[in-house]
């Protein structure tokens, strides 16, 4: 009888102690994005030590990409993202981040504390495990394996950013694009789903303009303090008025910023936008309402000036292939038992993974692996208040180790074998 592939997968048991420890220096030394220059080195040097893949570093900035050649087969590519978060620890944890660097991205090249608030750091750790167990399992599979590891997912720029810098001409054209991602789950359990799970994501910064002057003399001024803060509450009523509710949308504003003192009324402010959707009609939806909110709210206070639209990051929708998925899923099934969940719910949380494959119309699999403390999770979940656990971007976030990154590995191991073997 022919070996399933969990047991496959068993009969090389790699002890993740090493990777353990691997972990906790990733989540104490974060870079943020674009600057993921220490972290691509580290991956780099330890796949080097593997003595099996064949390594293109610098793909996008610090994006690297091994592969692994093991005769005719398809290919499997296996992503992971590196970068951080500008966001200040608060987990206590012994190898907790007290790193601070310039936010060149999104910061003016303010220092900010770092933190690996999304479990990047995970990522990485999972996929390099990952790497030397199918190279230690070499004789049970045929095909080529890519793993790639890639920068700025945060801003939504590093998938792109590697595509337009030649991946594929560097790198055989993936038969398969596959990833994941730990999220506010129990450790130890996975789930995915066809069609899609991740929304699109937009963010877009809004200038609007006054006319400064005196605290005192507000009769002299245009204030963008009260024009932004109408359209802070006008963009709340999308959504909830113009947006069919079978539909999925989400309108956040994140910033809002505007003058410097108490008593100066400024002659700009800025509005810090950021908006979810699954269908491309919504989008577009959300972006006329905004732009004929702003603009009408600008003209009833007599702006000097029209609005500024600055668009400053696109993540795609994540859309699984119907077929990928019902493989993946057969084979999750079998080693995740009961820890598996085909029909997770779809997320608003998003991600550019899927440039990855889209930009050549590669089909493509996305999982979510659970991160929360087993025990923590079962008594939230019993006293019915799960929300209360810090999730990701939280400066609180943080994934147990053990069983989270088991399942990783084993999730990722399992992706690239259900097409290898």
């Amino acid at each position: 009888m022919a070996q399933s592939l969990s047991d496959i997968l068993k009969s090389v048991s790699l002890d993740l102690a090493s990777y353990e420890e691997l972990y906790k220096h990733f989540h104490a030394h974060p870079e943020l994005s674009q600057q993921e220059k220490h972290t691509s080195e580290k991956i780099t040097a330890h796949l080097s030590q593997l003595n099996a893949y064949e390594l293109h570093t610098n793909i996008g900035g610090y994006g690297l990409a091994g592969i692994l050649r093991n005769g005719d087969g398809k290919s499997v590519l296996l992503r992971a993202d590196m970068d951080a978060l500008p966001v200040k620890e608060l987990t206590g944890l012994p190898y907790a981040s007290s790193v601070t660097m310039r936010d060149d991205a999104n910061g003016g090249g303010v220092e900010k504390p770092v933190m690996h608030a999304c479990g990047h750091d995970m990522h990485v750790t999972c996929l390099l495990a990952a790497a030397e167990t199918l190279a230690r399992l070499q004789h049970a599979w045929k095909g080529t394996l890519i793993v790639l590891f890639q920068p700025d997912e945060e801003r939504g720029g590093g998938a792109q950013a590697m595509v337009d810098d030649g991946l594929y001409s560097k790198i055989p054209l993936p038969d398969y694009v596959l990833g994941q991602h730990v999220m506010r789950m129990r450790a130890g359990s996975v789930g995915t789903r066809f069609g899609t799970l991740m929304a699109a994501a937009d963010s877009m910064k809004i200038t609007v303009y006054g006319r400064g002057g005196h605290g005192s003399l507000p009769h002299q001024t245009v204030d963008p303090a009260l024009l932004a803060a109408h359209i802070v509450v006008r963009l709340q009523s999308i959504v909830s008025r113009e947006i069919d509710p079978t539909d999925l949308g989400v309108v956040t504003v994140g910033s809002l910023q505007a003058g410097q003192t108490e008593n100066i009324i400024a002659d700009r402010a800025e509005i810090g936008l950021d908006f979810r959707t699954v269908k491309l009609e919504t989008r577009e939806k959300i972006i006329s309402a905004i732009k004929r909110i702003v603009e009408a709210e600008c003209a009833a206070s007599g702006s000097p000036k029209p609005p500024v639209f600055t668009p400053t990051r696109r993540f795609p929708p994540t859309d699984n292939n119907e077929q990928v998925v019902s493989q993946i899923a057969a084979s999750f099934a079998k080693h995740f038992g009961h820890e598996f969940d085909g029909n997770t719910p779809r997320t608003n949380v998003s991600e550019d993974f899927s440039t990855l494959a889209t930009c050549r119309n590669i089909p493509c699999c996305f999982w979510f692996v659970g991160a929360i403390d087993p025990v923590l999770w079962d008594k939230a979940v019993g006293e019915g208040n799960t929300e209360e656990i810090a999730g990701n971007h939280s400066a609180l976030f943080a994934p147990v180790i053990q069983p989270t990154m088991r399942a990783g590995v084993d999730a990722l191991c399992l992706g690239a074998l259900t097409f290898l073997t």
